[in-house]
């Protein structure tokens, strides 16, 4: 069988996921906000006789390689050379996407172009693509991913394409820069570079960082010295020649694209009811109020619709625990059962209905489009206050999982913004940490506005989040100077489908699931061992190995109101894994139903509720942790981001506790 690779490209948030996920039959992650994809996939098809190799690449604006997304994928495009570069174009934004397409013809690309989102367009904007395609010298299909409409087509004009040569499309720069081109072009005739020689002239004189440094590497110095003078002599006529170079490319693109479209509607009219709903969500002074009755609504939802559910679960594995204990004969195993198993991890997957809810929610918020506006709404304040904008996106992404959050820095350019918002973002709450909220919230709170109380750590996560980065900026020479500017464009609203819901959720809770039958599975069952040896030791008891740890670290927590020595076990295996704080007590006490009696006569609201946010501040968890050194390859900075979070966390829980006890 005959085999191709191809790559899926264009602009954030146009549907390349949700094409790849069409072509390849994937579950990739689709989501109605830019950065959801920051790594190349990779899937595959059967059409005829022919397998279709495809790598949906992160989406991009340009080939400028400014951030490590657009690295990605130009490189991919450069050194892998896929036979075929399927560009996904958004239909409602022409102008812009096409930029990117531009690019990709410079470079020698061969291509394809999918005009997607093809029915939002519909008696609004006629396509000419007949036409269109040959002005832009290429094949063009008109889809709509999320209703399945032209993936056969876009099938069939990819194996195609895949046996046509590539036509070239000439941007005529004007005869001034025209004549700098071919000097440079002369230049690099015997360079070996895998980039098409008229592209690497142009981006000399755009001064492309990437391309220099490749030059200099090979030794091609004066190439680059010569580019510098081409740049010295035409800024005499063009005083901003980046700057001419992009409009040069703008104006081929205007003119296509008025020569092959007509507007059906008004200019009126043409204000969406994206646009209409903007005009209040996005409002100076609504935004922030509307996000925050927003995330209200929500975890008031993931307490009460989950806390029906979870009672239930509760009561089934209360239930397992008391039979097993009937049937195992053999103590040392009963106590594994119905200690370890039962005891632990039940305590965890009690919690799983308050997750999906949550998970539900978020997905919803994410895939209608809101949550780009919660960016944009906040993006004045952090700005007022010297902070990056742009950071907030991953920040928000943190509401779900730090390691994915961490990862979508990489959407943010400047290295400087990068790092900081990679070293704020575990202060941001995710759902790891919500079995704890929900369990010591029904305990402690039931009766006293529970969604408010954990709202107030998701926003005390995002309150500590914030001001760390305004530390760091104004104190730490390397995190210091300007602050970037967030540059992003706002999705339409898209109601999103049941199913994408429920897949989008599933995947999340997926990993909740995976972890219970792994980390925390692995961090019950080391409690469990600890807290049954040395032999002849009462199990879980002060004398055990795993009392004799608690004890060690419990006088550390006494000042902060949970000085017990099960709850510094408790924070302890939490590195593991946060959810594990939940299990490790769970095994100690033996089971969530045993919790609510017993951690009463150790704990009162006020301490409950220093332990929160100590769970909520302390230590990254052991994934975090990873993929900070990861993402920074810097044992420095990861031992600082888990250093000073210690040090917030329990300053935090101290002050709490400590001024919360004089009223």
């Amino acid at each position: 069988m005959k085999s191709f690779n191809i790559a899926l490209i264009g602009n954030p948030n146009v549907g390349k996921s949700a094409i790849f996920n069409e072509l390849t039959g994937a579950s990739a992650h689709v989501g109605n906000w830019p950065g959801v994809t920051v790594e190349k996939k990779v899937g595959k098809f059967t059409y005829l006789d022919t397998e279709i190799n495809v790598v949906d690449l992160p989406g991009i604006y340009s080939l400028s390689a400014d951030s490590i997304d657009e690295r990605i994928a130009r490189d991919y495009i450069v050194k892998q050379k896929p036979d075929l570069v399927v560009c996904i174009a958004d239909s409602t934004n022409l102008v812009r996407n096409l930029y990117l397409f531009v690019l990709l013809k410079e470079l020698g690309a061969k291509t394809l172009l999918a005009l997607n989102m093809i029915d939002l367009v519909k008696n609004k904007l006629e396509i000419d693509d007949a036409k269109l395609s040959q002005s832009l010298k290429t094949r063009i299909v008109k889809t709509s991913a999320t209703k399945k409409i032209g993936i056969d087509k876009l099938k069939e004009a990819i194996f195609d394409e895949l046996h046509h040569a590539e036509e070239e499309l000439f941007v005529d720069y004007g005869s001034d820069i025209e004549r700098s081109i071919e000097k440079i072009k002369n230049l690099l005739e015997d360079i070996d570079l895998p980039q098409n020689k008229r592209f690497l002239a142009v981006k000399l004189l755009e001064q492309d960082a990437a391309i220099t440094e490749e030059l200099k590497k090979l030794q091609k110095d004066n190439i680059v010295e010569n580019a510098l003078l081409e740049i010295n002599n035409l800024e005499k006529i063009y005083p901003d020649l980046q700057t001419e170079i992009i409009e040069k490319r703008y104006a081929l693109i205007e003119g296509t694209v008025k020569n092959t479209t007509k507007h059906l509607v008004s200019i009126e009219d043409r204000l969406t009811l994206s646009d209409k709903i903007d005009k209040i969500v996005t409002n100076r002074y609504l935004g922030i109020p509307i996000f925050a009755i927003a995330m209200l609504i929500v975890f008031e939802a993931t307490f009460k619709l989950g806390g029906f559910f979870a009672g239930y679960i509760e009561q089934s594995f209360g239930w397992f625990g008391e039979a097993s204990a009937q049937y195992i004969h053999n103590p040392v195993l009963q106590s594994f059962v119905k200690d370890g198993l039962i005891g632990g991890v039940g305590t965890v997957i009690v919690f799983l209905p308050n997750i999906l809810i949550l998970f539900l929610f978020l997905s919803f918020l994410e895939d209608v489009g809101y949550m780009a506006r919660a960016a944009f709404v906040m993006d004045k304040l952090m700005h007022s206050i010297g902070l990056p904008g742009r950071a907030f996106i991953p920040l928000i992404l943190g509401f779900g999982c730090n390691v994915p959050a961490i990862m979508a820095t990489r959407t943010i350019a400047d290295e400087k913004d990068r790092l900081l918002t990679i070293l704020i973002n575990p202060f941001i709450s995710c759902t790891a940490r919500l079995p704890i909220y929900v369990l010591l919230t029904s305990i402690f709170f039931s009766n006293k506005n529970p969604a408010l109380i954990i709202f107030s750590l998701y926003t005390l996560g995002i309150i500590v989040a914030v001001a760390s980065a305004k530390l760091f900026r104004s104190t730490i020479p390397k995190l210091k100077g300007k602050v970037s500017f967030l540059i992003m464009e706002l999705p339409i609203y898209r109601l999103p489908t049941v199913r994408a819901l429920a897949l989008h959720s599933w995947e999340k809770t997926r990993e909740f699931l995976k972890k219970a039958g792994t980390i925390i599975l692995f961090g019950v069952i080391l409690v469990w061992l600890l807290s049954s040896l040395p032999f002849g030791v009462e199990y879980a008891s002060e004398k055990s190995y795993v009392g004799v740890l608690g004890k060690f670290f419990a006088p550390i927590l006494s000042p902060v109101g949970f000085g017990f020595w099960q709850a510094a076990v408790a924070l302890f295996f939490g590195l593991l894994a946060k959810e594990t704080v939940v299990g490790t007590m769970g095994t100690l006490f033996g089971g969530e139903d045993k919790l609510s009696s017993t951690l009463p006569h150790l704990m009162d609201p006020l301490s409950a509720y220093a332990f929160m946010v100590m769970s909520l501040l302390y230590i990254p968890c052991l994934a975090t942790i990873g993929v900070i050194y990861r993402e920074t390859s810097s044992f420095k900075w990861t031992a600082f981001s888990v250093a000073y979070s210690l040090f917030i966390g329990w300053v935090s829980a101290f002050l709490i506790y400590q001024i919360g006890s004089i009223f």
